[in-house]
Parts: structure tokens; C-alpha cells; sequence
């Protein structure tokens, strides 16, 4: 992304944010992430719908073009007619992967007709009266309409806007607003542009309601990094936690890169992932089935949200890539759980810590070449509490442990608690992957990379990696896997960074899974400075410190002393 590009999505970013301060004031945060986030889907798909319709008119009035409408076999009247007849045709539009919108659904319908309706009014739409309560009810009946059009999304929209406890009068303001966001760039398509105001929404969010916010909200920097390293290429992708369904998002545009460099479809290598996912919070289960939707992708999130553990939504699922961002070090899980649930392969995990639950879950639905990734506590990398210290043994006697990264702090906006990716793998076998990759035979290694000191700090709170950091872990990864170089990139051990150790290296560690034991501190420069003469100047300059530290302690003395306090 370049300067200008990045200048303007940072110029929407504060004014959508600051202009609604004052709608934030009368709602909580998850209350406001929701109502804001709806209007921007009914912004975007009516916009979509309204260049559409600018692209067919364009072809009725182009003679070269197949739905050319001849002028000269109608009146003006006629003419004008059956251009409105043909921009409301269903198939134009969902040939071109749009949604089609009735009259009510429409932006410029809301944004006419909400001034209107503030304390009620009837309205007529498409020719029949219809009475609306409120602002609340005109978008509520905007979202309904959208359902009703459109079945994928049947059930998924958050039409809750009438028994909202808001002022009808800024609610209407919050439409104004978003009427402001512009899809259309030079540069940047409307996806990017959405899916840039939805990662930064919720990015704000995540730090307004603490926490929890952690149960939905993955940085975008952390998810393209494990993308990268996993290329979800071509087959089933899961997420037992998927949130707002980032992984996916990003999945997405993995396949977009990667074709564009290798001369391949990317609509048609789209087809070729199967999406799936399971989230037990109802309004950001719906949040994610939108984020598909205005992608065109295909997905089953299950037929409701529900609790991965207790309620798994895809029992016979057997993923080619798993990515996950489950919460941290989740308590009290296993309510309703079975001591011999199936998914315990390697250790009963304790109650008090989720971590190995999920990473169980997630190998129980892997396929037999599958790979994984997860983001969890750096305390699974060495903690021997209950059964963790035997779950991690196991994993890595089985040699499943394909790569661990150590992550810098302060990446997330919700925790401070340092964090790390697991990579596992059921064949570490040679073989050519999804991706097209040879792979090498890998049986008995594992890669450890310490990526703490990568990234940059963004503001005073929060550190972020950059397009290179990302590509450096994932070429040494990509370059270790398979023997060979990648992007001029050949694998070696570099002292600070990574190592390839042996299943004996890591037992003799205690199955102890902590980059850092293993790739040790980086070598430091030569500066040419012998050993002695450095020394010599460090003494000489430790002397003048304790010379000033006694000047200054017999000048409090002397000060105290004069206040009739005396120190021996």
C-alpha cells in the first residue's frame, strides 16, 4: 500500500471515529460495534448495487454492447421505461456477484426517508403504504428486505436497530455519516476499502470492551503472517474460533497474491476453498457470515453459534489448513466435557486452561496432510501445570510440532500476555503441498524462530509487523520446509533468530518449546576495539560515576543536616 493510499484510509478512520463520538456516548461499545458495522454493510452493498446499475445502463446505451436498447424502437417515454424495467432485472446484478436490493434497502431510500420517520410516518414503497415506528424500524426493514432477497444471508443481518435505546434523532445522524464513506478509490477497490474500516472498527472495539474484545479480534498483521507461513492455497480451511472471520478474509486474499504471481484465475482458484468455521457469540457469528458474503465466498458456519467444545458444528470435518486465535488461557471450559472425548488424544486438558483443548480440537479435525496454526499463551510452551507438561511431550514424541514463533509484546490491543504461534503438522513427510511446494522430508525437526525483536511501534501502545517482517519469517520457513530457496532466501540456523533442532535436541530440554532456548542470542559485531581497551574506558568511566554519586551523596547529607537531620 502506498503513501497516498494509506493517507486516505487514515483520513476516514478519524473522521468516521470522531465524528461519532457523540452516538458512542449513549450506546456501549459492543451495542455501537454492531450498529455501526450494519449500516456500513447496507452502505456497501448499495453501493455495489448503485455502480452496477451505472455499468448497465452504460451497456443499454452502448451500441457495441449485447443489451443495447435501440433508440430508435422506442419513444423518449418508452425508452426511459424499459431502462428502468431492465435496471431492476435480479439476474444483472447476481450474474456480477452484487446483491440485488428492493426499493427499501436502498441508501438513498434510508437517507431520504429518515429525516421522515422520526416518531413515525407511513411511507410508500413500491406503490404500497407501509407505516414505520422509527429510524430504528426504517433499517431494521432495510435489513429485512436485504435477507429476503438475498437467502445466503437469511438469519444472518442484526436487525435490532428498532429497540435500540438511542435518540431517533442521532441515529439518523449515524446514516448521514456513513453516507460519507466513500467505496471507490483510484487505487483501492471497495473490498479493500470495507474490509479496512471493519479491521479498524474492530480493532477500536477490541480496546473498548477490554478483553473480551480478544474473542473476535485478531490484529491483521498477526493474520497474515500465519497465513503466509500456511498458504491456504486449495481445500477445506477451519476456524474453531473464527470471530469476525479474519483468517478467511486474509485466505482470500492470499489466493489473489499468490495467483496473480503464477499467471493463475484467482476467481476461479477462489472455488477451490471450502470455508468453515464455528463461533459462539451470536452477533459476531452474523458478522463473519457478512464478511464472507460481501466477498462472494462460499462458507458453512454450522447451523447455529455454539460452543466448540460442547457443540462442535463439523463433527466430520477433516480441514487441509486450520488457523485459529482461540481465547488466551480460557478458564472453566470443560463444563459437559467427557474425560474420554475422542479429541483427547494426547491428555485429558486441565480445567483450568483451555490452550490444549483447542489445539486438540483442532488436530482431531485435521487432515491426514493437514497443517495448523494457532496463536496461544507463551506459557504452552513450557508449562508443566496438570497435564500440560505431558500434552506437549506427547505432541512432540509424535512429531506433530512442525514450528513455534515467538512473538514481540504489545501486538494486541486487549492483552499484554506475550503470545506465540503453533505450527502442526500430521505428515512431515516429503511431498509436493496445496501450494505447489516440494516439500523435503522433515521427520524428526522441528523450526523454532524468534521473532520478538521484529516489528515497529505504531503509537506509544501498540508494535506492528511490517510487509517485511512478515516476509522474513515466512520465507525461512518456506526455505527450511523445502531445502530450497525461496525469494533468494536459503534456510540456515542465524544465531538470535532461528534453529532447526532434532526431537533429541527438544528432550533434552524437557520438551520445553521456547524459541529462545533454542537459537540462542545473536552474534555481536566486531567492532575492532581489543578486549583491554574497552575495559580500560569502561572503569575509567564507572570511577567518574561513583566519584559524582559521593559528591552528590555529601551534598544531601549537608542539605538534611542543615534541617537539623543528621546522618552518620
Amino acid at each position: 500500500m502506498n503513501e497516498l493510499e494509506q493517507e486516505f484510509l487514515k483520513s476516514l478512520e478519524k473522521k468516521l471515529w470522531n465524528a461519532a463520538d457523540k452516538l458512542r456516548a449513549t450506546l456501549d461499545a459492543a451495542q455501537y460495534k454492531h450498529a455501526v458495522l450494519g449500516l456500513i454493510f447496507v452502505k456497501y452493498v448499495s453501493d455495489a448495487f448503485s455502480m452496477r446499475q451505472d455499468e448497465i445502463k452504460a451497456d443499454l446505451t452502448n451500441p457495441e454492447h449485447e443489451y443495447y436498447l435501440d433508440p430508435a424502437d422506442f419513444s423518449q417515454e418508452e425508452l426511459a421505461q424499459e431502462i428502468a424495467t431492465e435496471l431492476e432485472v435480479r439476474d444483472f446484478y447476481t450474474e456480477k456477484n452484487v446483491f440485488w436490493l428492493p426499493t427499501e434497502s436502498r441508501w438513498n431510500f434510508l437517507q431520504d426517508n429518515g429525516p421522515l420517520v422520526i416518531g413515525g410516518a407511513d411511507l410508500v414503497i413500491d406503490g404500497k403504504p407501509k407505516k414505520i415506528t422509527s429510524v430504528g424500524h426504517l433499517i431494521d426493514n432495510a435489513l429485512e428486505g436485504i435477507e429476503r432477497d438475498n437467502p445466503k444471508l437469511k438469519g444472518v443481518l442484526n436487525k435490532h436497530y428498532a429497540s435500540l435505546k438511542i435518540d431517533q434523532a442521532k441515529l439518523n445522524e449515524l446514516i448521514n455519516l456513513i453516507a460519507t464513506i466513500p467505496f471507490t478509490h483510484k487505487s483501492l477497490n471497495s473490498k479493500d476499502i470495507l474490509g479496512h474500516i471493519y479491521e479498524y472498527f474492530l480493532g477500536e472495539f477490541a480496546l473498548a470492551e477490554g478483553k473480551k474484545g480478544g474473542q473476535f479480534y485478531t490484529p491483521a498483521s498477526i493474520v497474515t503472517l500465519i497465513v503466509e507461513m500456511i498458504e491456504p492455497f486449495e481445500g477445506r480451511v477451519y476456524d474453531p474460533a473464527m470471530g469476525s472471520g479474519g483468517f478467511f478474509v486474509q485466505s482470500e486474499k492470499f489466493i489473489e497474491r499468490y495467483a496473480g504471481k503464477n499467471a493463475i484465475d484467482p476467481l476461479t482458484q477462489k472455488q477451490k476453498i471450502s470455508i468453515y468455521g464455528q463461533e459462539y457469540n451470536y452477533t459476531t457469528w452474523q458478522l463473519a457470515a457478512m464478511n464472507m458474503a460481501i466477498r462472494g465466498l462460499d462458507y458453512d458456519f454450522g447451523k447455529e453459534p455454539a460452543s466448540t467444545y460442547t457443540n462442535d458444528q463439523h463433527p466430520d470435518l477433516r480441514a487441509d489448513f486450520i488457523m485459529a486465535n482461540p481465547p488466551f488461557n480460557m478458564k472453566e471450559w470443560d463444563t459437559g466435557i467427557d474425560d474420554n472425548d475422542p479429541r483427547w488424544k494426547y491428555g485429558r486438558p486441565p480445567a483450568g486452561n483451555a490452550n490444549f483443548a483447542w489445539l486438540q480440537h483442532m488436530l482431531y479435525h485435521l487432515a491426514p496432510n493437514g497443517s495448523q496454526a494457532l496463536l496461544l499463551a507463551n506459557g504452552s510452551m513450557s508449562s508443566t501445570t496438570n497435564t500440560e507438561g505431558d500434552i506437549r511431550k506427547n505432541l512432540v514424541t509424535n512429531d506433530l510440532v512442525e514450528c513455534m514463533v515467538a512473538l514481540p509484546g504489545q501486538l494486541f490491543t486487549n492483552t499484554q500476555i506475550p503470545a506465540c504461534i503453533w505450527f502442526l503438522t500430521n505428515n512431515k513427510g516429503a511431498r509436493t503441498d496445496k501450494a505447489g511446494r516440494k516439500l523435503r522430508n522433515r521427520k524428526g525437526e522441528v523450526l523454532f524462530i524468534d521473532a520478538r525483536n521484529l516489528g515497529y511501534m505504531k503509537d506509544r501502545v501498540l508494535r506492528d509487523f511490517t510487509i517485511e517482517d512478515i516476509a522474513k519469517v515466512a520465507d525461512v520457513f518456506h526455505a527450511w520446509k523445502t531445502g530450497e530457496a525461496v525469494n533468494g532466501i536459503s534456510y540456515e540456523d542465524q544465531a538470535g533468530f532461528c534453529k532447526s533442532a532434532t526431537l533429541a535436541e527438544i528432550t533434552k530440554h524437557d520438551f520445553v518449546l521456547t524459541p529462545g532456548r533454542y537459537v540462542g542470542a545473536a552474534d555481536e559485531e566486531d567492532d575492532g576495539i581489543p578486549f583491554a581497551e574497552k575495559m580500560a574506558t569502561l572503569t575509567d568511566k564507572l570511577s567518574e560515576q561513583f566519584a559524582e554519586s559521593a559528591k552528590l551523596e555529601a551534598e544531601i547529607k549537608k542539605n538534611l543536616a542543615g534541617l537539623g537531620y543528621e546522618l552518620d
